[in-house]
């Protein structure tokens, strides 16, 4: 049927089968005369009425000055010339795009069909038409052009100034906009901290129910954590901000000899970061749990309780983390705050308010700028880097301990310190136990400091974090045997005349050590605390 119809309104090659052609004056000018027998009944009777079935009507004015006759069925020659005329032959496909112009004889055919099937209205018909012949006169980007450039000459002076003004306008609004939304946006919430460290700014997404089986507190987001805080947005993003060379840091840093020889650098923070390190370590540090073989910075732990279980060992193995706090990196701080349930935006603010980059003061065009010799870490200094590297190295201590108790050793650590001991037979070999030690240290992102390893016999002094543990715990005999000699000829030429290493603060060194001993051995501190007495 598809294919009939096509025939019938583009034409055919060849004749088909004989049409019944009547009379223009019998049927009127607006009746149907001519019949494709092709066609089915039902078709014909839809697209062509008969003259008794249409009654004749004077012409109406449609759109656009449209008459309802162009949209009238094809009567007589007209018929015959609009058939021959869209020949497939002669047919001229229109691109797709292209609406093409009513006064083609094959687009009246069409329109005149479909109007007459029902298909759509004469109105429809005629909007789609002056849309066409708008678009018509935009062919080519040159025409477009000419056009655009004639409307320009025909503008007025007057008329170009109000739309330059207008979009003057409507851009400086823009700006305006923008500006307020970026005061809003900087006022309630942190988008940006430092490149290379904000790429969890955008995930908001806290494990609830895991921090509220922590005890901990639920933050999502900056400004839930600056309100937890009682800091504003501005000064929790002043304080967490990362840059590689600027001009003012948050630290004051300043080196101090290390008793193995070297300089030690240590970093402490000013009062308002101080301050948020504080409330870190109150509400979330200090509320997990920390391992058993943990002595170090822990409460009701000292080296006295770290000391303790290897008191009467066989052999006692000393190890020593190299740059403990340095190798706790930005990333391990983070990823250990996600998984106890925080957001990586919270997550990498927390991470950014505990840890500083090792940095150089360079001085340019009169400014001195800070710069960043290495990648962010713990400082020595901030309240919160024991407490952070307790959490870091749990899994170090989990499979030291584990190992420990499968070979029937005992094993500690203290900050950096590492101890094993045992009672005895050694089994297995010394060896095999520090090669085993090496393996798991360097698993778990430490490195050990080869220089400061000692093995410790019983016919040598075993001592675990400066705890002689030979028999009993006590302090070193030579640091008893110099302590009691500054007393002893202090009462003779004075307490400063034995300040022979020129101790800047020598009384109170000496007061320090003394409360030193006392708490190792109270009975030997109560001695020496009397003789003190006596000389001041």
């Amino acid at each position: 049927m598809l294919i009939r119809l096509l025939r019938f309104l583009f034409g055919r090659s060849k004749p088909a089968a004989p049409a019944e052609v009547g009379s223009r004056a019998e049927t009127g000018p607006s009746s149907l005369v001519v019949r494709d027998l092709s066609l089915p009944a039902s078709v014909q009777s839809a697209t062509m009425p008969n003259a008794e079935s249409r009654p004749a009507a004077a012409p109406r004015s449609g759109l656009s000055g449209l008459d309802t006759d162009k949209f009238a069925p094809i009567a007589g020659d007209d018929a015959h010339g609009a058939t021959s005329m869209a020949d497939w032959k002669a047919a001229y496909f229109d691109p797709r795009g292209v609406i093409p112009s009513q006064s083609l004889p094959r687009v009246q055919v069409i329109d005149r069909t479909m109007v007459g099937m029902g298909l759509i209205s004469e109105r429809e018909l005629t909007a789609i038409h002056e849309i066409g012949e708008k678009m018509a006169q935009f062919h080519s980007d040159s025409e477009f052009v000419a056009i655009a450039g004639e409307r320009a000459v025909a503008e007025s002076p007057e008329e170009r100034q109000r739309r330059k003004e207008q979009r003057k306008a409507d851009s400086e609004a823009g700006r305006n906009l923008r500006r307020e939304q970026v005061a809003h946006r900087r006022a309630t919430d942190i988008v940006f901290l430092g490149r290379g460290v904000s790429r969890g700014l955008a995930d908001r997404r806290s494990d609830i129910e895991l921090l509220q089986n922590n005890g901990l507190p639920v933050l999502s987001s900056p400004a839930e954590l600056a309100r937890a805080m009682s800091v504003s947005i501005s000064l929790l993003r002043w304080l967490a901000f990362h840059s590689d060379a600027p001009t003012r840091v948050h630290y004051i840093s300043f080196d101090v000899p290390k008793k193995s020889g070297g300089l030690r650098r240590l970093s402490a923070p000013h009062r308002k970061l101080a301050d948020a390190q504080h409330w870190i370590l109150t509400n979330i540090l200090n509320l997990l749990p920390v391992h058993v073989c943990a002595h170090g910075f822990v409460a009701q732990h000292s080296v006295l309780t770290n000391a303790n279980p290897h008191v009467g060992a066989s052999v006692v193995i000393n190890a020593d983390l190299s740059n403990f706090f340095p190798t706790i990196t930005f990333p391990r701080v983070e990823g250990m705050l996600r998984k106890l349930g925080y957001s990586p935006a919270v997550a990498t603010i927390l991470a950014l308010l505990c840890t500083e980059c090792p940095r150089q003061a360079l001085k340019f065009s009169d400014t001195i700028y800070y710069a960043a010799t290495g990648p962010r870490a713990l400082p020595q200094g901030a309240c919160t880097s024991p407490a952070i590297s307790n959490q870091i190295a749990a899994k170090l201590d989990r499979r030291m301990s584990a190992m420990a108790a499968k070979l029937e050793w005992k094993y500690t650590r203290y900050a950096d310190d590492l101890t094993w001991s045992t009672t005895g037979e050694v089994t297995p070999s010394v060896g095999y136990v520090l090669a085993r030690m090496r393996h798991i240290v360097d698993d778990e992102g430490f490195e050990l400091n080869h220089a400061k390893t000692r093995v410790q016999r019983p016919s040598q002094q075993q001592s675990v974090t400066g705890v002689v543990v030979n028999d009993r715990m006590s302090v070193p005999r030579q640091t008893i045997r110099q302590i009691r000699a500054i007393l002893h000829n202090a009462r003779q030429t004075g307490l400063d005349a034995q300040n022979r290493n020129e101790h800047p603060h020598f009384r109170d060194w000496l007061v320090g050590m003394i409360g030193w001993i006392h708490m190792v051995n109270p009975e030997q501190g109560s001695r020496l605390r009397a003789k003190l007495a006596k000389l001041e």
